[in-house]
């Protein structure tokens, strides 16, 4: 990280929050390698809040400059007409990712809006808020993909996709996570939007030990599977992948389709690609959709991975 390149992240953050629309967003994805010297920080604009990420530790000099330039961000015209209240630098490599106010008073519960849905985010207590913002694309296309279909969310986290399959005139979601926790949350996210709860099931299960309770309700017009890329004790990308994609053609209807998805620069999309021929060769590939521009990286393959698949 090299502090004479925090002036190039400032101007392009001052650039984003003029044109970005009022809705949750990412302004710098340095994390992408596109931006010299800035390759382990972000900001998000959480409409009002900005939230700068730190993952790796930096120097004093770094830090100090990187505080006076947001401070004095928050005194410019494009602050004031996008109505910033709060500066928050979470230090996402430390234990804990602790975090600091720079600016105003943080407000840890935020709703905001994504393509016309609300989210409420959890901030600074965990190191990921509750909705990650490059999948935006891919909500948008299972909402656009909905319409009157069965829908199975694995690994739901707070059920995102869930959201925007029944904006989308889903006719049931069935949302499978082993951490009840995140479900409670998709839950309430629903409840925001006025979404009928009597569409949706939240199983706080494995996903392993579940199979039979999870076909009971299919089979399934669409499959939705985001994993992490790893879980302890839980979930090992490499390993466990395979074994959800044997699973679909008993999950699918005739037709059905699979939106898979994986956010790791280890594998590529050839992981996805080739595991789906020989794990479930009844599936065929269709495309892989494209990544928000705001989270360009210097080698694609590296960066988000979601790919459609059809029966």
């Amino acid at each position: 990280m090299q502090s004479n390149q925090i002036p190039v992240f400032l101007n392009h953050v001052e650039q984003q929050l003029h044109g970005v629309p009022d809705e949750v967003r990412r302004l710098f994805h340095g994390r992408g390698r596109c931006w010299q010297g800035l390759d382990q920080l972000t900001c998000d604009w959480l409409q009002g809040q900005l939230i700068v990420n730190l993952f790796k530790s930096v120097d004093d000099e770094f830090l100090a400059q990187l505080k006076l330039g947001l401070l004095a961000l928050s005194t410019s015209e494009v602050w004031r007409e996008r109505q910033g209240r709060t500066i928050l630098l979470q230090h996402r490599y430390a234990d804990g990712a602790p975090s600091e106010v720079l600016l105003g008073e943080l407000d840890a519960r935020p709703i905001v809006e994504e393509l016309g849905l609300k989210y409420q985010l959890d901030i600074g207590r965990n190191q990921n808020f509750g909705l990650f913002l490059d999948m935006r694309l891919g909500r948008e296309w299972t909402r656009d993909n909905a319409k009157h279909a069965n829908v199975l969310n694995l690994f739901a986290y707070t059920c995102g996709f869930s959201l925007a399959a029944i904006a989308g005139g889903a006719d049931q979601v069935v949302n499978v996570d082993m951490a009840k926790s995140s479900l409670n949350k998709g839950r309430e996210n629903h409840k925001l939007n006025d979404h009928n709860l009597n569409q949706i099931r939240f199983m706080g299960h494995d996903i392993f030990k579940s199979w039979g309770k999870i076909k009971k309700s299919g089979p399934y017009d669409l499959i939705i599977i985001d994993p992490p890329s790893f879980q302890k004790g839980s979930f090992a990308l490499t390993k466990d992948y395979a074994k959800i994609l044997r699973r679909l053609p008993d999950l699918l209807t005739a037709q059905g389709t699979v939106l898979a998805c994986v956010n790791s620069p280890a594998v590529d999309c050839n992981f996805l690609i080739d595991g789906m021929a020989e794990a479930a060769p009844e599936l065929t590939f269709i495309e892989r959709l494209g990544n928000p521009p705001e989270f360009a990286d210097i080698d694609e393959q590296a960066s988000l991975k979601c790919l459609v698949f059809k029966k």
